[in-house]
């Protein structure tokens, strides 16, 4: 029987999270005996199209049966979901609702369906650390994803939905890297407004976002000012086993959400779906969980 070939198409290869995303998509291919091929979009939704685009469009005996990837644009990119499943290509979309979901499950064709950690979760997960860590108020530098990317937007409404009334947030945003995140808060550190509000914890909206911001305290020098921004409480999300839950135990986080990896998962539904011929929902959801435990984290002490 022949193997099956899947893409893997992720966003980049400077964030740890994605890079579990490639680990749990290669455990799980090898587990199954599935070939993958695994591409990463460098940020940049036309490369990332572009990249699937051309594997639809390549000879018959070349094409991917089946294709998975986490979209680096606010869309899902509906058009190119549509050529795979003309094409009799599978498709899933990973950390990402897209309505065209329906549309295309309704022809009896190729696997179609979303794999998703439950990012509202995940940002009220961070709300309920920033109460625990700072219980008489206080403000936070809170670092957000692209502006585009609904997964920024929803931990965002989770986040506030849950932060006490007495938490203020001074938002900035940055690209999911440790690289984009230490050039928002260089740039903001110039600024004469941080100077004036009183900041008591950095919140971030992943891992590598939180350490980029260490990043751009540790040029400071001033060392004054230097060790009173590192010795504040930094919070990530992701919280991945060597890097995310590395850091808190460490004590250069306070605390990190672990959003497992996905990828693993779809390749599996999709395999279930080709291969065994076994319907798949059309949305599976991981739940994320707070590192260390919400009752475990102690009130900042500044």
């Amino acid at each position: 029987m022949r193997k099956l070939r899947f893409l893997i198409s992720l966003i980049t290869d400077a964030n740890d999270y994605q890079l579990e995303q490639a680990v749990s998509a290669e455990q799980m291919a090898r587990k199954l005996g599935v070939e993958t091929q695994i591409v990463f979009a460098d940020s940049d939704a036309i490369t990332q199209s572009t990249q699937i685009l051309k594997a639809i469009q390549s000879p018959a005996a070349a094409r991917p049966d089946a294709i998975a990837f986490e979209p680096v644009g606010g869309t899902g990119l509906p058009q190119v979901a549509r050529a795979a499943v003309s094409a009799g290509i599978g498709w899933a979309i990973l950390n990402r609702d897209a309505e065209y979901i329906a549309e295309l499950r309704k022809a009896s064709g190729p696997p179609v369906f979303s794999v998703s950690s439950d990012q509202i979760e995940i940002g009220r997960i961070q709300g309920r650390q920033f109460a625990a860590l700072l219980p008489r108020g206080g403000s936070v530098l809170y670092i957000q994803g692209p502006s585009e990317n609904p997964a920024a937007k929803e931990r965002t409404f989770g986040m506030q939905g849950t932060k006490p009334d007495n938490v203020e947030i001074v938002m900035l945003k940055a690209q999911w890297t440790e690289e984009s995140a230490q050039r928002t808060v260089r740039s903001w550190l110039k600024l004469a407004t941080s100077q004036k509000g009183q900041i008591d914890l950095i919140g971030a909206q992943n891992d590598s976002m939180a350490m980029g911001a260490r990043n751009a305290f540790q040029e400071l020098t001033n060392e004054s000012d230097r060790d009173r921004w590192l010795k504040l409480p930094f919070t990530g999300c992701d919280g991945q086993p060597k890097t995310g839950q590395s850091w808190v135990r460490s004590g250069l986080l306070a605390a990190t959400v672990f959003m497992p990896p996905n990828a693993g998962q779809a390749i599996d539904m999709l395999f279930q779906a080709l291969q065994l011929k076994k319907q798949q929902p059309d949305r599976a959801v991981m739940v994320p969980e707070s590192i260390p435990a919400l009752d475990a984290l102690s009130p900042a002490k500044f």
